[in-house]
């Protein structure tokens, strides 16, 4: 079992940035991929970027050029560096990780992550315009 815990939401003005961290911890080395999700009001859960141990990333259209995955395998750690933010970015942001070998696409699978993986509690961006 692998327990994630997010950090680094908060408000901040469009056109500014912010750092999204998650810590993992538990069975860490069976870690396959991690990603970062994202549910607005009303909508979906939808992936925002994810990683694979091997380097691999993949980025929702909405955030490609602004948004960069980032993953530490030594410190089981995975960050979401936030450029440009927009009001529409504003949601609850979630970690995930699975054990599954899932490639960057297939972390797209929202479903995927809740059959074979684990998520965080989640932390709010609110993107004020």
């Amino acid at each position: 079992q692998v327990q994630l815990v997010e950090s680094g939401g908060g408000l901040v003005q469009a056109g500014g940035s912010l750092r999204l961290s998650c810590a993992a911890s538990g069975i860490v080395f069976s870690i396959n991929a991690m990603g970062w999700y994202r549910q607005a009001p009303g909508k979906q859960r939808e992936m925002v970027a994810a990683i694979t141990r091997s380097g691999y990333t993949n980025y929702a259209d909405s955030v490609k050029g602004r948004f960069t995955i980032s993953g530490d395998t030594a410190k089981n750690t995975v960050d979401l560096h936030m450029n440009s933010l927009k009001p529409e970015d504003t949601a609850v942001y979630y970690c995930a990780a699975t054990s599954r070998p899932l490639t960057a696409q297939a972390m797209a699978l929202v479903s995927l992550i809740d059959d074979f993986g684990s998520w965080g509690q989640g932390t709010h961006v609110a993107v004020s315009s």
